[in-house]
């Protein structure tokens, strides 16, 4: 393997590397953080009502994501510019849209991720503390981490959970003994009757967050900051979403195999995978319920933790671009901003520990309180918007003269990521029409 040199210049800097395993790293971050146990639950109840006949959504849904974060990092690697900088540049409704968004986001995820984090802990120890003092203390725990961590350490965790992750997943869909034939048949593209909710689910719901944003925000931390990463980040974020689509595809293995020849319906959200847990004891013994657990605690909690770093870092960009635009600072003194995410100065700063600690205090009282209704909407509202919102921006970004010419988007670019803007569309549409109004 070669890499450039550099000697100073912009096209020394500039020149493609090889792609190489050895650099990644960001992609495994991202995969690790988008895949929840909410998600997870989701893929597996597909599964159950219609058995293997969405495993074809599940892959769509893999080269959907490919292309909006490859979008991102692009972004980030060909302009030298943040995503929020890109957003601040199509005007000041982003930033409105923004600030609400990851404050309102921020309270209610605080408290889910802490939750799903305790329950499988819980489950594993149900004689020690209880549900709400586990999730306090892995809200703290990831605090701590990340505050006193930076991008280097935490990418090293973070593979080792998506480790974790990947062997458990792999082996109970293993163990319940897959029927290849219908997996395979799982790929030609059917509808069944009340399926089409469940397959835009799949094909926009898995590993698709605002995570999904911070992606260029991890490239910069990994110190990917020009274009002569672009092979590099490209490679990266493949195996990213392919991780993540096996993960799905494996759920909804798991979800044909044990559930749907059963007809035994799970519990929405995080609490289902307690159910999977009784159902995998009873079928395979105490052992392979455990070690599913503990596959749950690494999916949940390398999301909390994913949250923590990549979400504290976009909301101090967002306050570092506020703070530069009200004091004037000069378009030419702001073209490296991705440098200084890539210097670790992000990680250090106020903005970045102080949305760490919006993350963990304030919703530790929702944790002994039912969510206000009002915060409910509100976080229904904002959530479902925010990927039509990024799929639709990058499309106006990397179209436009904000980005190189030569990195702007191709024909392939611009149907994959027009696709999926409209897909968030159908998608938040129905999020909008299912919030508890």
């Amino acid at each position: 393997m070669t890499d450039t040199t550099d000697t100073g210049t912009d096209e020394a800097v500039s020149r493609p590397r090889k792609s190489s395993w050895t650099y990644i790293g960001p992609g495994i971050v991202v995969a690790a953080t988008g895949v929840g146990a909410g998600d997870l639950v989701a893929t597996l109840i597909a599964g159950s009502k219609f058995g293997y006949t969405l495993m074809w959504a599940a892959v769509i849904g893999c080269v959907v994501k490919i292309s909006l974060a490859e979008a991102a990092g692009r972004w980030h690697l060909a302009t030298g510019r943040t995503l929020f900088e890109g957003w601040r540049s199509l005007g000041r409704w982003t930033t409105g849209y923004f600030a609400v968004y990851v404050v309102v986001w921020g309270f209610v995820y605080g408290a889910t991720a802490m939750s799903s984090s305790a329950l499988p802990i819980v489950a594993l120890f149900p004689d020690g503390p209880g549900l709400k003092t586990w999730a306090v203390i892995t809200g703290l725990i990831g605090l701590v981490f990340v505050w006193f961590n930076q991008y280097a350490v935490f990418e090293r965790v973070m593979t080792v959970l998506i480790g974790v992750m990947f062997v458990v997943v792999m082996y109970v869909a293993i163990r319940v003994a897959p029927d290849l034939g219908a997996s395979f048949a799982g790929l030609a593209p059917v509808l069944p009757d009340g399926s089409l909710l469940y397959t835009l689910g799949l094909i926009g719901g898995v590993g698709g967050t605002i995570t999904m944003a911070a992606y260029g925000y991890w490239v910069n931390a990994k110190g990917w900051t020009n274009t002569g990463w672009m092979k590099v980040m490209r490679l990266d974020n493949r195996v990213a979403y392919i991780t993540t689509g096996l993960f799905v595809v494996a759920m909804l293995i798991i979800g044909a195999e044990l559930l749907h020849s059963s007809q035994i319906a799970l519990t929405k959200g995080d609490r289902g995978l307690i159910d999977l847990g009784t159902i995998l004891e009873d079928r395979f013994g105490a052992t392979t319920a455990k070690l599913f657990l503990v596959g749950f605690f690494a999916t949940s909690f390398s999301s909390l933790i994913g949250v923590w770093h990549g979400v504290s870092l976009m909301f101090a960009d967002f306050v570092e671009r506020i703070r530069k635009d009200r004091v004037g600072v000069a378009a030419d003194e702001t073209k490296k901003t991705t440098e200084e995410v890539a210097s670790g100065e992000r990680e250090r700063s106020v903005p970045f520990r102080a949305y760490l600690l919006w993350l963990t205090f304030p919703p530790i009282s929702l944790l002994f309180l039912d969510e206000p209704f009002g915060l409910v909407v509100v976080y229904g509202v904002l959530g479902a918007f925010f990927m039509p919102f990024l799929a639709l921006t990058l499309v106006w970004l990397l179209n436009s003269s904000r980005t190189p010419k030569e990195w702007r988007n191709g024909i392939l670019s611009n149907v994959m990521l027009t696709a999926a803007g409209l897909l968030f569309v159908v998608l938040c549409v129905q999020q909008v029409r299912d919030i508890p109004w």
